[in-house]
This record gives structure tokens, sequence and C-alpha cells, in this order.
């Protein structure tokens, strides 16, 4: 029997001819007329792709999505309308939905739809298969890679494990970069040598040098024994080059020659000695910038750039943002000695929708919190920081310099719902006739904005 298929739509004649096109290709095929019958059924039957209806009475489908999501992590969500708009389906997927169908359509159209998600599914796969072999090696920050974004990390990751060509890797503080560099060093041919990792940026200039070349004893005042520097401790393996951008230009003239010819000259002697390592450097500065204004060497760069790894911060890729959560929480409820049964659905759209400007750095440290602070079997919203519970831009808000016309438009509803709510007391039925709009459509916002 092929993949199991929940069709989710008030339409009894479409959601009759989708099951018999469905179920003759031989998918297991599920139906439900209703938001309410659909989750009562996941419940019971867990599917892997959900082809939802958008407008349905009751509750409709752009709320159904998220719970769905939660229910059925890793499921292949797909949306239809025909009442569609470009900026329904944009929201439909960042709300995590795969696809977004407009009614009409062909069933030719359903199908290759549906295997297209096959084959991302057969990819994500493959890459939980490359987390699970690097887990040992990357520590507990884990990879997770259910967003576009990370599955195309990971990607360049396995490619450029088969190669000793120098990669860097960017991304904001917090993203995961060492773990990234981590990974390639695990999946190469030399994950038996040394892993030797500096944050150039956290040793004094003077000191940099003699740390990675090393230095002959009397080299300099203080040198009382001689020392091999990293890039010989990690001689066959991998040396990771943590904020390459903090290195001095004068050092970058040496480590220059020591990529292009293979070898490191200890501070006070006369010869060289060759060295086979493989390089990762990684920054969170705009190195192109730094090379316009003289503070990094063009020839560097590019001998650093040849295979480059992007890692997104992560509030580009929200969907990752659930199972960095459960991750986190299964670890520190088992280091910390309190089992916790998982995070409430309140508190996991908040962790969903907060900016996170520390990024996975900074949502480990949340729910290490989260679980000290947990009075229940599960984290709930009241236990998550203040800064995530009452967010200085929630969604549907605007940062200042931001220039996006949506997220303007946004700003100025949730705005306005705020002074109707003021203005008749948190009365919404009334709130709502001010500001000229159904009191489904004001609740529905209210909810999106987060407005409390």
């Amino acid at each position: 029997m092929g993949q199991r298929i929940l069709i989710v739509d008030d339409d009894d004649s479409l959601r009759e001819s989708l099951e018999m096109v469905l179920a003759a290709e031989g998918y297991e095929v599920f139906a439900a007329c209703d938001a309410d019958e659909a989750l009562a059924l996941v419940e019971r039957t867990p599917v892997e792709v959900v082809l939802c209806d958008i407008r349905m009475p009751g509750l409709d489908g752009m709320e159904l999505l998220p719970q769905l999501s939660r229910r059925l992590p890793g499921s292949t969500i797909v949306m239809m309308s025909a009442f569609g708009t470009e900026d329904m389906a944009v929201e439909a997927l960042s709300r995590g939905a795969y696809d977004y169908l407009a009614k009409p359509f062909q069933p030719s159209e359903v199908l290759l739809t549906l295997r297209k998600a096959e084959e991302r599914e057969k990819l994500r796969r493959s890459n939980e298969m490359l987390r699970r072999d690097v887990a040992r090696s990357v520590g507990e920050r884990p990879i997770v890679a259910a967003s576009g974004a990370m599955i195309e990390a990971l990607e360049m990751v396995e490619r450029a494990a088969e190669f000793k060509a120098t990669v860097l890797v960017t991304g904001e503080s917090g993203t995961g970069k060492e773990v990234m560099a981590r990974a390639i060093h695990a999946q190469s041919g030399r994950r038996n040598d040394p892993f030797v990792a500096i944050n150039c940026g956290a040793i004094p200039d003077t000191l940099l040098e003699s740390e990675l070349f090393g230095h002959a004893r009397g080299a300099f005042t203080g040198a009382d024994r001689a020392q091999r520097g990293l890039f010989l401790e990690a001689d066959g393996g991998t040396v990771f080059l943590d904020e390459i951008g903090e290195m001095p230009v004068a050092l970058q003239v040496k480590l220059l020659r020591v990529l292009q010819e293979e070898e490191v000259r200890p501070l006070g002697e006369a010869k060289s000695r060759q060295v086979d390592v493989r390089v990762i450097a990684a920054t969170s500065r705009d190195l192109e910038a730094e090379i316009a204004s003289g503070g990094f060497r063009e020839d560097l760069f590019y001998r650093l750039n040849v295979l480059r790894i992007h890692v997104p911060p992560l509030r580009e890729r929200r969907k990752d943002i659930p199972l960095l959560a459960d991750h986190f929480l299964a670890h520190f409820s088992a280091t910390l000695g309190k089992p916790l049964a998982g995070i409430t659905d309140e508190a996991l759209e908040r962790l969903v929708a907060f900016h996170w400007p520390g990024n996975v750095r900074e949502i480990e440290n949340v729910i290490e919190r989260a679980v000290i602070m947990a009075r229940g079997d599960r984290i709930a919203l009241s236990e998550l920081p203040g800064n995530i519970i009452a967010p200085e831009f929630a969604p549907g808000e605007a940062a200042p310099g931001d220039l996006s016309l949506r997220r303007a438009r946004k700003a100025v509803e949730a705005d306005l719902i705020r002074r109707a709510l003021q203005a008749t007391d948190g009365n919404r039925t009334h709130a709502a006739r001010l500001l000229e709009i159904s009191h489904r459509s004001l609740l529905y916002k209210i909810k999106e904005y987060g407005i409390r």
C-alpha cells in the first residue's frame, strides 16, 4: 500500500473524485469534511500527506494548518482553494504548507505535486541519516533540516565532506556554524583524525600567530617551552577557524601562505614544516564589505571561499523551531532529571512566532530555563521569558528599517485592532464593527498577531 493521504474538504464531489484518483494510483486515502473530523482522524491514524481546503465551515484551513503541522511533524500539507490569491498562497507557505493548488485543478497537477513531495521526503530521510551519523561529533546542538534552506545547507555539507577544498561557513552568531564544520569533518575521510577549533576573535592578536603556527622555545619573552601550534596538532585532520573576519591583516598573509604551500613555520624556527590539514573557516561578518574597506585580503577570501555554506538565521527557517524545541526539551529533561511530556500549543506558537536574534543558541537557553521553571508536565506560555511572551515586535509588526509593504500592512492592522479593543474595553463584537470586519475575521487576526 502506498502513502496514507487525508483529504479535508467540505465539497463532497471533489472529495470523492480525489479519493478515486488517488486510490487508483495506489495511495491509502482517508477523507474528512471539516477540521474537527480531520483532527479526530489524525489522532487515530497518522498520515503522510494532507490535501486541505482553505474555506470550510467552522475552523478554516489556515487555522487548521498549524494544528496539523504539530500533530503530524514531517508530513506534507498541500492547501487548496477556489478563492485564492497570490497573498493567500504565500501565507499558506509561510505557515508551513508544502504547496498550494488553485481550484479547479487537473488530477495530473495533484499527482505531480505528490510525486515532488515524495522526492523531497526521500531527501529528508537521507539528511536524517546524515544527522544521525554526525550526532556524536557535533555535540548536543543538533542539525535540524525541515526547512528548505537547511536541507540545501546539509546537501552542501555532504558534498563538501568528499573533498579537501576549503569551506567558508557564513551566518549570524548562534546559528550553528561550528556544528556544520564538525558535520563536514565527521563525514569526511579525516573523521578519525583531530578536529581543532579556534575563535580568531577570542585570542589577542599578539598570541594568535603562536596559537595557530606554534613557536620555538625562547622565540619571545615568556616562551619558556616550545609549542607545536594548532595546525601541527591537527595534522591529518581539520582546522576550524571561527570568526575569520577578526583575524588581523598581517596574519592573513601568513595564513594564505599556509593554504598555498601546505607548510607552517613556527615563530623562532628557521625551517618550515609540512602539514596536511583541511581548513574550514566561518564568519558572521560580510567579508566582501570587509575587503572593500581594507579589513580583509581579497586573495585570502577567494582561497577560503572555494565552497560556501550559508546557515540561515532561525527566523528564516521557522519549520525547524518545533523540532529544535523538542530536541532541547528531551535533552534537558534527561540531564536535569525532570521528565516533561512536551510544550503546550500556546507556548509553541509563541516560540515559532519569536524572531530569535540569538538563533539556535538562544532557543537552547530558553528551553533549558523553561524546563527548570515548568510546574506541570508541559512547558506553558507563562514559563517562557517575558520578551517571548510579549515580544517587542510581535507577529504582524514591522521592525524599524523594515521596508516590506506586506509586513507594514500587517503592522497597521495589528495596531488598529489593539486600538479598537481598547476603545470597546475588549468587546470583540463591538471592535469588529468599528474595524468593519466580521467577528470571525477579527478572532483570526487576534490569533495571527498574538494580541492579548
